[in-house]
């Protein structure tokens, strides 16, 4: 069985106010021309379908679209889709009953009973290989918000957050076992931070109580032929093995993933065992320009003149110019910077989303050395320490900062 995993597609987004419904469509589109010729047999997508709790109609166009042609070009194909932290779980979900009717399983947040107990058997689907017959079992568990997990068996606990998902996943692991017949595979979705993940500092979100509460990769046991997971942008592996790893994310979804080996997996399964998989880069259907480059700041006529310098291809349609990121040092106020930088771009295919600037003073750096940044450019978290930190000596407590951060997660989860 072919399995193709991916996630954080992030439909709806804006990078610095510029819409990328382009960029998605090309990828869908991409994505549907590769499950095809890859023989694909079963798609995972492991969360953040959107970029936000209520996308806009044009995104929710894109992803039901795809739904329909990939079902119209691939009958036998198997589609899981589990809610990541950017859904509104219940949005997505909405319209399961219709979708199920053709083979796509979505699963918004975890199922109760009507006693209130967590009903695992509602997690699990079937995936089947291409003679139709069932290769592995899929156990998809969506984004665990706080509120969904069960208290602390007891007082000492070390986490109390880290124990209430690992009783989740045994749970739903267990269920998904006793699916599974001699050499069917047990697959596993999540939508998490895992403990020594590299992740992307302007773009992600600090999830379940903040990544004070990263999750051990021992959460997902060892019989676990494939994990597929979203939330951090960079794909990887975790914890040393293979089987478990983020997909990525298909585009840059912040200037600083341009560096980023966006891509999807696709995974082979045979006799109940990860047997293979492959790495398929995702085209870059925008370019990210970053001026002068490799993230260094130069000065202001250096950047200039490696802006006049860059080459641009004519003919582009508007919604596929680059987008051109430009860092300036300066030793003293240039007031007119932005005028000579829109200057030098007057007239050619190329949209500017950012001109970030860092003040060195006369030579030698000020006491903030780090580029200007904008109050939309900051996590609630670098607010909140910088404010504390004008009223009190220090950083502030780890317990409170994660107190912080689940109260930022309420918030932007619409809890």
């Amino acid at each position: 069985m072919r399995l193709l995993h991916t996630a954080d597609w992030h439909l709806g987004q804006t990078l610095h106010g510029i819409a990328r419904d382009h960029e998605h469509a090309r990828f869908l589109d991409w994505l549907l021309d590769t499950m095809d010729e890859r023989a694909v047999d079963a798609l995972v997508v492991a969360g953040d379908v959107f970029d936000g709790q209520n996308p806009p109609i044009p995104a929710l166009g894109l992803f039901y679209r795809f739904l329909a042609r990939a079902k119209a070009r691939l009958p036998g194909l198997d589609i899981v889709v589990v809610a990541g932290n950017h859904d509104s779980g219940s949005r997505l979900e909405a319209p399961s009953p219709l979708l199920r009717e053709l083979g796509v399983h979505v699963v918004g947040g975890l199922p109760f009973g009507e006693d209130g107990a967590f009903t695992p058997d509602r997690l699990l689907f079937p995936l089947r290989d291409e003679a139709g017959r069932v290769a592995a079992h899929c156990v998809a568990v969506p984004y665990l918000r706080p509120a969904d997990l069960p208290p602390a068996e007891t007082e000492d606990a070390t986490d109390p957050l880290i124990e209430g998902v690992r009783r989740i996943y045994a749970a739903a692991i267990d269920a998904g076992r006793q699916r599974c017949r001699p050499g069917e595979a047990l697959v596993l979705t999540g939508h998490c931070y895992m403990r020594d993940g590299a992740l992307s500092e302007l773009s992600e979100r600090k999830i379940l109580g903040g990544n004070l509460h990263a999750l051990p990769v021992d959460v997902f046991p060892e019989d676990a032929a494939y994990v597929a997971l979203g939330h951090l942008h960079r794909a990887q592996a975790v914890g040393g093995r293979e089987g478990v790893r983020y997909s990525g994310s298909p585009l840059p979804l912040a200037i600083d993933e341009e560096s980023y080996p966006h891509q999807v997996v696709l995974a082979e399964i045979a006799d109940g065992r990860l047997v293979a998989q492959e790495a398929l880069r995702v085209p870059r259907f925008v370019t990210v320009q970053r001026v002068p480059g490799g993230g260094r700041f130069a000065p202001p006529e250096e950047a200039l003149a490696a802006l006049r310098a860059l080459e641009l291809e004519d003919g582009l349609p508007r919604e596929a110019w680059p987008f051109v990121e430009v860092s300036v040092e300066l030793a003293e106020p240039r007031p007119a910077l932005r005028e000579e930088v829109a200057a030098a771009l007057a007239g050619r295919p190329a949209r500017l989303v950012k001109l970030a600037v860092r003040l060195t003073g006369h030579g030698e750096a000020l006491a903030e050395t780090a580029p200007q940044m904008e109050l939309a450019d900051l996590a609630p978290e670098d607010v909140f320490q910088r404010l504390y930190r004008r009223s009190h000596d220090g950083d502030p407590d780890p317990a409170l900062l994660a107190a912080f951060q689940e109260l930022v997660t309420t918030v932007q989860e619409g809890a």
